[in-house]
């Protein structure tokens, strides 16, 4: 215990690495990128950016739970985001995702603070916010009291201890300290570092990693870095797991170690902001293809014109139910319909063959027609697979839009 203690007061936790060239190539292209994102969003009012901005909200909420073992549907997660009700996931998944909602909602509030602070009792309150279900497991705003080892859910592996309970308020003290002294170093990689520092100290007997990913969006959001919903890194953290537990692995080595080189860490963070950037702005693109394509597939077959924003969100692979459809009218146009009205009006997509009608009463829902498949395929047909393999040296030229998937 001495030892360790020793070694927290040599150096509190981890430091940032000193940038080299490779990484200011990579903080460069990443801001060209998001720079052709904000003159893209700046150039005119667009009526389906909420529903793209909600679907990125919720897959950033799904991918941060599903590397938790928390498995919810992109719909459900939808449904969550939107205050809505979950199709399918059992009580734990769901309330995960709730909870997971409510702490990512007070980051969009805080966003625009002009009083904010970072504090010890902030991020206790974000835990609380984000585990309040989970009462026994998680003791929802309280450090731990005890050691804490994490495990190889494969293997029942240790492979990390944390650092010592009583050194918690003292590591969390120097942590809320260096986020309110940035000391120049860009925001992407004083937000990464604040991810690493919360996500090795392990405060809370649960809940860890959720929290250091809300803790690195949320530094995000408040330098104004476009919106949390359209520079989270969660969706990608989600996707690669695997190599994301490998580079804690790598930078952690098995147990609280603050000298140890962040480097892997901070490049990890660059490879996904960069591949995330270039989804978003591709996704962004395909997405005003696809409302271009509804609203001339609505006229054709004389739907009223807020039959759209059912249409779009079919076309975006997202299930359509009556609530959510009256939810994407207003959100789109302003206008409230009723129960009955949105009923009528998806009953004349399905007639159209825009929809396909599945379930009944209440139960009911709907997908995507042949026609809408067409429009979907159509905006996609050049997706590509970025590879980030030359971010980081300069006579590499920029890959073609990607995505996440396949």
């Amino acid at each position: 215990m001495k030892d360790s203690a020793n070694r927290a007061a040599g150096q509190p936790i981890f430091a940032t690495p000193a940038l080299g060239t490779g990484e200011m190539v990579a903080l460069e292209r990443i801001e060209e990128i998001r720079g052709q994102l904000r003159y893209y969003l700046a150039t005119g009012p667009k009526r389906w950016l909420g529903s793209v901005r909600r679907v990125l909200a919720a897959r950033a909420i799904q991918g941060s739970n599903t590397i938790e073992g928390f498995n919810v549907s992109v719909e459900d997660a939808v449904a969550a985001v939107d205050g809505g009700e979950p199709s399918s996931p059992s009580d734990d998944d769901w309330e995960a995702v709730l909870g997971y909602r409510r702490a990512m909602t007070y980051v969009l509030q805080l966003a625009h603070d002009e009083h904010f602070e970072y504090s010890d009792q902030l991020l206790r309150s974000l835990h609380y916010m984000m585990t309040e279900h989970f009462l026994a497991e998680a003791s929802p705003g309280l450090w731990r009291s005890g050691p804490i080892w994490v495990h190889n859910d494969a293997t029942g592996e240790v492979v990390y201890e944390g650092p010592e309970a009583q050194l918690i308020p003292s590591l969390i003290g120097e942590l809320v300290r260096s986020l309110g002294n940035d000391g120049g170093t860009p925001a992407i990689v004083r937000a990464a570092m604040a991810h690493l520092n919360l996500v090795m100290i392990h405060p809370f007997r649960d809940g860890n990693g959720r929290m250091s990913r809300c803790l690195q969006t949320l530094v995000l959001a408040r330098e104004r870095i476009l919106t949390p919903e359209l520079c989270s890194i969660e969706e990608y953290l989600g996707r690669n797991t695997a190599a994301y537990y490998a580079v804690l692995a790598e930078v952690g080595r098995g147990r609280w170690s603050p000298q140890g080189d962040a480097r892997a860490w901070v490049r990890f963070c660059l490879v996904a902001h960069y591949v995330q950037a270039l989804s978003v702005l591709r996704r962004i693109r395909e997405s005003e293809k696809m409302w271009l394509a509804c609203v001339d597939a609505a006229r054709a077959k004389r739907l009223p014109s807020r039959a759209v924003a059912g249409l779009f969100d079919a076309a975006l692979g997202l299930t359509v139910r009556n609530a959510a459809y009256r939810l994407a009218v207003e959100r789109s146009t302003g206008e409230e319909i009723s129960k009955q009205v949105a009923t009528d009006d998806l009953g004349a997509m399905v007639r159209a063959g825009l929809l396909r009608a599945h379930g009944a009463r209440r139960g009911a829902f709907y997908t995507m027609g042949a026609p809408l498949e067409e429009i979907r395929a159509t905006a996609r047909k050049d997706r590509d697979r970025i590879d980030p393999s030359g971010l980081f040296d300069a006579t590499e030229p920029l890959p073609t839009l990607g995505d996440l998937t396949t």
